[in-house]
């Protein structure tokens, strides 16, 4: 080979991704790269057709408003001339300085593809294509067990649900369960599922009380039953019903019912694994019992984390459990102190309430009281939410840092005055309103009267959607959140202090999706508070479309599994988990999909800053 080839080659073999380049397809490499010289100023991308890979020198990337987007230094890639994906329509520029290109058709680079996967991944026709790859590659589990355990409801479900009108009679009911033999059926009204009839129930509701078993089976049914979605995991599945003591849960599919799941069947499906510390934590008779399931909550993240589980299922599961254990420290509050004097409801904010906890995270709660609520009432309250914030903190989820507890007195407050808080923070928007919108604005009703949220909730959505002031301040606090990007395409590291030369993936790469999806949740009246969920809820619509939503899911997936993969390793090492990650720890292909991760999130908030009006204001 000759001497500027042998360059080439070496130089090419040295970077993501023809480094996956097998060393037969690397020998050939150079004799299909032309090489382009650019004075400064040169016009830029001089052919189209071709991929680009900058020698030495630098190249402008600008968009059709001569805006600058990024720069190319040595080592970078420029494959929009390709047709493959151009994230923010940056499709032209210029060189900054005499620029040397390594030129290589696109023809070419597609027989390579095809050739060699690992390096066709990298160039996959769409982000969605390519972060999914990427996240695939961390998900694939040899673990039986697990792998049970994060199987979706839905795959469980063989065949079609066993139904009957309403009106139907007890007796005829019976008749055919015992035909289909099946311990419950399902009471539909014109197609809607409007009721449950269990085994038990014909024994305690009918046979018990001397019924003729004429009667309409309404009189006995449990009405508006508890559902569950098909894609929730077996696991989430188990606790939810430990949690609740439900033993049938219908299954919904898109709004529609497509089958029944009970505790049997989960108890069948499922093996050793975190469900079964739900079942543990409600058998608990103390905080100190409820401390030691909790000490079990790291070995669970670094289990699910090395047999690969998605980093929302993990999330997910977390979350689950510190539900059932708030839910069990309140019924221990309620047994020292008696019952409450009114009702209440227990609520979660920030990740608990998203379900997307980790096992090291923060208390985020509230209090929401009924009107009734009397001040006299306030020290059994106080003493109730005091019970509970400790216990929780002795289970290892500290306090939190900002006091956003149901502690503190201005937490704990009835509707009116929540309602009072939610219509001033969005009326009035101003900075430590927008502050509190992080967690205030994700609650989710953990334990108690549950009704007593509902009000609460649709206000503020109804508020929020036709306040666009509000939702321009709303964005404009995300974008304190960028991704740590340069315009060389080079991560921008934090710097000083302990974590000094690391990437902040929490603040840096989650946070900024997920204050996007509440911004984007909030502006079309969407009620999920999961960030996922509020994507799926709002692409398509005019304020995100669908291929962008799946970018920003796969976007958020990629880089919340470099985040929980980092922390099982502390966790192995027996350190402390955190969110800081040093590049050096991530493969070449991790940072290439981690920048491709981190340019999603640059381009839709650059979009949503501009939607939002968020660039207009002072």
């Amino acid at each position: 080979m000759e001497v500027e080839l042998i360059e080439i080659r070496q130089f090419l073999e040295q970077r993501s991704p023809f480094n996956y380049l097998g060393q037969e397809l690397l020998d050939q490499l150079p004799k299909d790269i032309e090489i382009r010289y650019l004075r400064r100023g040169g016009r830029f991308p001089p052919k189209e057709g071709f991929l680009y890979v900058v020698r030495s020198g630098a190249i402008k990337i600008l968009d059709s408003s001569g805006e600058l987007c990024e720069k190319l230094a040595e080592g970078d890639i420029y494959s929009v001339t390709c047709q493959l994906v151009n994230l923010s329509q940056c499709d032209h520029g210029e060189a900054v300085e005499d620029t040397l290109l390594y030129m290589l058709s696109c023809d070419r680079l597609k027989a390579l593809c095809r050739e060699s996967k690992s390096f066709g991944e990298h160039f996959s026709a769409t982000v969605k294509d390519r972060l999914r790859a990427a996240v695939t590659t961390t998900q694939e589990s040899d673990d039986p067990a697990v792998a049970a355990m994060m199987v979706e409801i839905g795959s469980l479900i063989r065949k079609d649900p066993i139904t009957i009108e309403a009106g139907t009679s007890i007796r005829a009911t019976a008749a055919l369960m015992s035909n289909r033999d099946v311990s419950s059926v399902m009471i539909l009204n014109d197609g809607k599922l409007v009721g449950l009839v269990t085994d038990r129930d014909l024994r305690k509701r009918c046979v018990a009380i001397g019924l003729t078993g004429n009667e309409p089976i309404d009189q006995i049914m449990t009405p508006d039953p508890k559902t569950i979605d098909a894609s929730t995991l077996t696991a989430q599945a188990l606790m939810t019903m430990t949690r609740m003591r439900f033993h049938h849960l219908p299954v919904m599919q898109h709004g529609k019912l497509v089958g029944m799941v009970t505790a049997t069947d989960l108890a069948n499906h499922q093996s050793a694994n975190s469900a079964y510390l739900a079942a543990d934590v409600r058998k608990a008779k103390s905080v100190t019992d409820l401390v030691e399931v909790s000490k079990r909550l790291p070995s669970l993240h670094l289990h699910l984390a090395n047999a690969s589980v998605t980093a929302r299922h993990i999330g997910e599961a977390v979350s689950c459990l510190t539900d059932s254990i708030t839910g069990r420290l309140l019924e221990m509050a309620e047994a020292k102190l008696g019952p409450p004097p009114v009702p209440y409801v227990w609520m979660a904010g920030g990740s608990q309430a998203r379900h997307e906890q980790s096992s090291h995270s923060d208390q985020d709660n509230a209090l929401l009281l009924s009107d009734d609520v009397q001040p006299e009432h306030d020290e059994y309250f106080s003493a109730l939410a005091r019970f509970v914030s400790d216990g929780l903190a002795e289970c290892g989820f500290v306090y939190c840092p900002g006091d956003a507890m149901a502690t503190n007195p201005q937490w704990r407050k009835p509707l009116k005055v929540w309602m009072g808080y939610f219509d001033r923070w969005i009326q009035s928007p101003e900075p430590k309103s927008v502050m509190l919108s992080s967690i205030f604005f994700d609650l989710r009703p953990v334990k108690g009267r549950i009704e007593l949220f509902t009000p609460l909730q649709q206000n503020i959505l109804k508020k929020s959607q036709e306040n666009r002031i509000f939702l321009a301040y709303m964005m404009a606090n995300a974008m304190s959140h960028r991704p740590p990007l340069g315009f060389f395409r080079q991560f921008v590291l934090e710097r000083g202090g302990e974590h000094d030369d690391t990437l902040d993936l929490k603040h840096r790469g989650i946070v900024p999706i997920t204050d996007m999806a509440r911004v984007l949740a909030l502006s079309l009246g969407k009620e999920p508070v999961n960030t996922v969920e509020r994507l799926r809820a709002c692409a398509g619509t005019n304020v995100l479309s669908a291929d962008m939503a799946e970018n920003l899911e796969d976007a958020l997936e990629f880089i919340a599994s470099l985040r929980i993969h980092h922390q099982a390793q502390q966790i192995k090492r027996g350190q402390k988990a955190d969110n800081y990650v040093p590049p050096g720890e991530l493969s070449e292909l991790e940072r290439e999909h981690l920048k491709h991760a981190f340019r999603v999130i640059q381009t839709m908030q650059e979009s949503m800053v501009k939607r939002f009006g968020a660039d207009k204001l002072g």
